[in-house]
């Protein structure tokens, strides 16, 4: 049996999806990863995983360049001829789908983690590509060979709302999982004083609060208060709401931030930091920074928001929430954590606690393979 996993990044499926190809693997699967080039697609090898890239543009809207797109990965399904396509990010999921059929591929799972750039910006394109988007996505994901799996209750109300996908097709599985033995609490200590170290791990993109962030850490500098913040992650070239380089080296240079780039060992890195901050107005599934964060005993403060919601349920308990787009609001709740820290130790100890009951990746590939069953003629072998 064979599947293939498809993403619009080489990065997303390095970072999210190779425990899910190990875990088929184990279940006696061929996994084939497909993703545009890029410098992760190399690193499966080491992993028993083979990776095919497939040439596209995230942000393209020429029609002529979209439909080579479509056209190669009908070629690619027809020479691989796989048991199972699950495509992930929403270009994906339609892409993929609308391959599948042409292919005559016999099961597609399509996983929307987040709504994404077209339905959370407000930005003319966005509000261009959304009918034609949600027009395509009712057209591709209809077939009874195919299941939707979304991230968060929000995205699924949404789907319900604009008749996106069938209502009976829909499976809600909360996050890509985080591994518990990796990201754990071992060797961490409540840090009774010294500088706070707050985290922001992230695409770069405008709707992370990545710009509110900065601006936090100027308003806290410029009271006095000793915080250091720390930004780990890349611009993202191929979304037009990136941040730009220059911007982030900007803030370096001032001394708001600590840039860190691509951090490949984030569980070494999650060991010296107290406060993991994602402002995010994103339409995200479920940000796995945020898991991964809580998994590691460490406070979260974050928006009420689809899918940051999902991690932090109950402002004050598992974490804390934030204004959207408010940098002070950010800044005041930094505060009360710099000032507050048996309040500190408390969130992070809850979100662990959370974290081990909904967030294990055991878990989420067990139903994933569950979904994956469903339209399988017959069902997966059990992990040896």
């Amino acid at each position: 049996m064979k599947f293939i996993l498809f993403a619009n990044t080489d990065w997303y499926l390095y970072n999210f999806r190779l425990s899910t190809a190990r875990a088929l693997q184990a279940r006696g699967v061929d996994v084939v990863m497909v993703s545009p080039p890029g410098e992760f697609g190399p690193r499966f090898a080491a992993h028993g995983v083979r990776w095919v890239p497939l040439r596209m543009q995230r942000a393209s809207l020429n029609p002529l360049r979209e439909a080579g797109t479509l056209a190669n990965l009908v070629a690619l399904l027809r020479e691989e001829r796989p048991d199972l396509l699950h495509s992930f990010t929403l270009k994906c999921a339609v892409y993929g789908a609308l391959a599948a059929r042409a292919a005559n591929v016999p099961a597609y799972v399509n996983a929307v983690t987040g709504l994404g750039y077209v339905f959370a910006s407000d930005r003319m394109k966005a509000r261009v590509l959304r009918p034609l988007v949600s027009a395509l996505m009712r057209a591709a994901l209809g077939s009874e060979r195919s299941r939707v799996i979304l991230q968060n209750p929000d995205d699924a109300e949404a789907f319900h709302a604009l008749r996106l996908a069938p209502p009976q097709h829909i499976r809600l599985i909360r996050s890509s999982g985080v591994d518990i033995a990796r990201f754990n609490a071992d060797g961490r200590q409540p840090r009774g004083d010294g500088a706070l170290r707050v985290l922001l791990a992230a695409r770069l993109l405008k709707e992370k609060g990545v710009r509110e962030y900065a601006d936090a850490s100027a308003q806290l500098r410029a009271e006095g208060r000793d915080v250091r913040f720390l930004l780990a992650g890349m611009p993202d070239e191929g979304n037009p709401s990136s941040v730009t380089r220059g911007e982030v080296e900007g803030w370096q240079s001032q001394g708001l931030l600590t840039w860190l780039g691509h951090v490949d060992d984030m569980p070494a890195l999650l060991r010296d930091v107290d406060v993991m901050a994602l402002p995010s107005y994103y339409r995200e599934g479920v940000p796995k920074s945020l898991i991964e964060a809580a998994a590691c005993n460490i406070a979260l403060v974050t928006t009420d928001l689809p899918g940051c919601r999902e991690v932090v349920t109950r402002d004050g308990h598992d974490g804390l929430h934030v204004v959207p787009r408010s940098a002070d609001s950010l800044a005041r709740v930094l505060a009360r954590l710099d000032d507050d820290r048996v309040l500190l130790h408390a969130l992070g100890v809850r979100a662990r606690e959370k974290a081990l009951a909904d967030f294990d990746e055991r878990t989420v590939i067990r139903r994933t393979c569950e979904v994956y069953d469903e339209l399988l003629p017959q069902p997966l072998a059990a992990a040896a």
